[in-house]
């Protein structure tokens, strides 16, 4: 039990010397993505041949003194980020750290065998660009290029223990608000700070923790949004597996500042993972004294409760978020009263998400003025995105406010796959934009992708080449807000299905020239008159397609013409006459006859049979047949 200061202060130093006593850790990525490529199966693979292996001991939780045997730690962090290139494993001696890439199984012995019990780097694991081979993790430009402070725990240490999220500092933040500095003065350091939410409204955390802690009921709560429902975002959830203590932390200090003595994280039944790391880090808080009743002998309580969602999108919307934690149905409210006046259980609540959260421990650890030294006067300090899409690199990064498009795609991301040319990035999830070349050089803050039609969001990038259509990529996200439409107002309800209609009738080759202009009257209505954030933002996308990619909705509704060939109604299969051996294969696999020809001469497709099913074109064995734009 850590019961003082001083117990915690031991126990950190105590974390700190068995970390030490390792002459190696291996450190498994066990982040979602890694275990989808079988990084379980590598970790468990690792364990076997430590036990097996003469002269070394695995040491789960090291204690000291191990009758002379080379102590060896097999450890589950969370994500290292580099998701692409999955299951990543790390060899740490000290301060040297090796990174190895695409392990599978096979190669543990060898890993084991060379640089485990010996100091040789096994290359062919190594990340490689173009010529050069990199072995430190920190000397990848995919790392090297980021700066780290919610993520920067992450890879590191084992994501399952308190003892290690001590020895990184762990607990420090909260034992110096609460006694080093006074609630107000927490609350101050962190609206000096700049703060600003980080599920993508961007509301300044510490004037939100003012307005909550003066109201004058006393019954207070702190509640996590962990509700990431943004397609291609997976910011969030990566925290809460791979740094549950720190958001933790962060939350345990907001409900000190605010006098709260309850905290509830509310998280997506589709992140089990998260659920699972969550609980284990809870109950071992509990264990050791630093959850509960007068936390290090102080009369502040905290307990910490977790509650699953249903999938809803609708939920991360701070008002449907708490109805649903009280069992009742996920739709918003009027405001109004707002959720720092009337939240949980209709009493004061802080609501923030859970990079917002994992950032309070640095900021009060190192001060407001260091926060403010990164990322841009409005928008202080780092965010995470998720990079999805045609990108070299897919993975978690962390990079300061104000980073450009470019340096995020071309120098982290690596730049598109294969050489592509970019097109546009979609930023925000559904409820954001779409941003082409013209933007590459702008900062992202909160305020600047205002200008575009555009929101930072929760995080969320996905990289589009010349492949893309801008159209359908309007047309799919559409199709995700109204189907997540909680259709509790009409502008919402009703709207997004009209727009979702046009867009329909627009990739399938029937769109009228006069329904971009309805296009956008709707989604000006809907952003004007949607009860709540997540349906005015929902044309967002609709919007910011039309400004920059107006000419491929032209396109589709004169020349009935998609450029990227996407489009299935407005593909025209053609067989290239130069090619085609009139084999007959295509004319005997077409399901509507729409092919016919001569044996041994080239064969024509009928455009007005054609069904676009695209069976010729896969099984042709001669190239002849191509999409024709």
């Amino acid at each position: 039990m850590i019961k003082t200061c001083e117990e915690l202060n031991q126990a950190r130093v105590q974390a700190q010397l068995e970390i030490q006593s390792y002459a190696c850790r291996i450190l498994v990525c066990s982040g979602t993505g890694c275990i989808a490529t079988g990084s379980h199966k590598i970790h468990e693979r690792f364990e076997d041949l430590v036990k097996e292996t003469p002269g070394i001991e695995l040491v789960f939780s090291p204690c000291g003194g191990h009758d002379g045997e080379t102590v060896v730690g097999v450890k589950k962090t969370g994500c290292q980020g580099f998701c692409e290139l999955g299951p990543l494993v790390r060899i740490q001696k000290g301060d040297k750290v090796i990174q190895y890439v695409k392990v599978q199984p096979g190669d543990c012995a060898e890993i084991v065998e060379k640089s485990v019990l010996g100091d040789e780097v096994i290359e062919r694991l190594l990340y490689k660009k173009g010529e050069k081979v990199y072995v430190q993790p920190d000397e990848i430009p995919f790392i090297a290029k980021q700066t780290r402070i919610v993520l920067e725990n992450c890879g590191k240490f084992d994501a399952e223990s308190l003892d290690e999220y001590l020895a990184s500092g762990g607990f420090d933040a909260l034992k110096k608000a609460m006694f080093a500095m006074t609630r107000d003065e927490a609350i101050d350091e962190v609206d000096r700070s700049g703060l600003r939410g980080r599920g993508g409204g961007g509301f300044p955390t510490g004037r939100k923790w003012k307005q909550v802690a003066r109201q004058k009921e006393t019954v207070r709560y702190v509640v996590c949004n962990g509700d990431e429902g943004d397609p291609g975002a997976f910011m969030d959830g990566s925290v809460m597996e791979g740094d549950p203590f720190k958001l933790i932390e962060g939350m345990m200090i907001a409900a000190y500042a605010v006098r709260a003595e309850n905290g509830y994280i509310y998280v997506r039944a589709e992140y089990p993972m998260s659920v699972a790391r969550l609980r284990n880090a809870i109950a071992q808080l509990e264990e050791r004294g630093l959850l509960g009743d007068n936390i290090l002998g102080s009369d502040f309580s905290f307990h910490m409760h977790i509650n699953r969602g249903a999938g809803a999108f609708v939920c991360g919307e701070g008002s449907a978020l708490t109805a649903s934690i009280e069992g009742s149905r996920g739709m918003p409210r009027t405001k109004p009263p707002r959720t720092v006046e009337k939240g949980l259980w209709e009493k004061p609540t802080v609501l923030n998400n859970v990079e917002t959260y994992a950032n309070v421990p640095k900021i009060i650890l190192q001060g407001a003025d260091w926060f403010k030294s990164i990322g841009t006067p409005g928008s202080p300090g780092c965010k995470t995105f998720s990079l999805t899409g045609a990108i070299e690199n897919t993975g978690l990064i962390e990079v300061p406010m104000g980073s450009t498009l470019r340096q995020i795609i071309f120098d982290v991301g690596g730049g598109l796959k294969d050489g592509a040319e970019f097109k546009a990035v979609q930023i925000g999830g559904p409820s954001g934009g779409c941003l082409t070349e013209e933007h590459l050089d702008v900062p992202l803050d909160f305020d600047s992708v205002k200008k575009y039609n555009a929101i930072i969001g929760s995080g969320g990038m996905v990289v589009m080449g010349q492949d893309t259509c801008m159209v359908e990529v309007a047309r799919f996200f559409m199709s995700f807000t109204q189907r997540e439409s909680c259709g509790k107002c009409t502008p919402c309800r009703e709207g997004t299905k009209r727009m979702l209609e046009i867009l329909e009738r627009i990739v399938n080759g029937q769109g009228k020239l006069e329904d971009i202009d309805t296009l956008e009257e709707l989604a000006k209505m809907i952003q004007s008159m949607a009860l709540c954030g997540l349906g005015k933002s929902a044309p967002l996308p609709v919007l910011s397609t039309l400004a920059t990619f107006r000419d491929e909705y032209v396109e589709h509704i004169v020349d009935k013409r998609c450029r990227a060939k996407q489009c299935t109604a407005l593909r025209r299969y053609v067989i290239n006459p130069a090619f085609c051996k009139g084999c007959s294969k295509c004319a005997r696999n077409c399901p509507v006859n729409a092919i016919s020809g001569v044996v041994k001469k080239p064969y024509t497709i009928d455009s007005n049979k054609c069904i676009k099913c695209g069976a010729c074109k896969e099984n042709c064995a001669f190239d002849a047949i191509y999409i024709e734009a």
